[in-house]
């Protein structure tokens, strides 16, 4: 039984990424309460690994004002579903180029599940060959680069690093190495 029972939902906003909700919940001790949900697709992240290399990209991240290095990640168009292994190859090849002869789904990572509906999965990419990337209008800023893994850990350790997809992804693959 859910703790939580949702009593009444309104669309807040609405674009062709997200929707803002405001929900009206009751608990159990009967009070009432608000949750405001960001409701997004799943995604896919994609970790490309060439031996001890990991290649990453980086973009400019307008919420922190910021550039950020992450692994490619992202969501189908306007919200919709796609197939996850569908949506890592496509991910990959759009943002950096590379085109993956092998794809093992590593596993699932909610993105903050305290306000948002979304769900990701994880793949790691070898076997890759590169080729032109195919990036969306809102990536043209993007550049690419391969870093060893002593690197990228390096860079998580100085807080260069920060965004918790990769880093929670990264985990994925080193337990599966174990």
């Amino acid at each position: 039984m859910d703790p939580i029972h949702q009593v009444s939902s309104r669309e807040v906003y609405r674009n062709n990424w997200m929707v803002v909700r405001e929900d009206g919940i009751r608990r159990p001790d009967g009070s009432a309460g608000i949750y405001g949900v960001i409701d997004k697709p799943q995604y896919a992240l994609v970790i490309p690994l060439d031996g001890d290399r990991l290649h990453l990209v980086e973009q400019y991240r307008y919420p922190l004002g910021l550039r950020r290095w992450e692994f490619p990640q992202g969501t189908a168009p306007d919200r919709a579903d796609a197939e996850p292994l569908e949506l890592a190859a496509r991910e990959l090849r759009e943002e950096t180029g590379l085109v993956a002869g092998k794809m093992e789904d590593l596993g699932l990572l909610d993105v903050a599940a305290g306000m948002s509906s979304q769900r990701g999965r994880v793949f790691l990419a070898t076997d890759l060959t590169e080729g032109p990337h195919e990036r969306e209008h809102e990536e043209q800023d993007m550049r690419t680069a391969w870093f060893t893994r002593a690197e990228f850990e390096r860079l998580i350790r100085a807080g260069e690093i920060t965004d918790a997809q990769s880093i929670a992804a990264y985990t994925l693959l080193l337990l599966r190495e174990r």
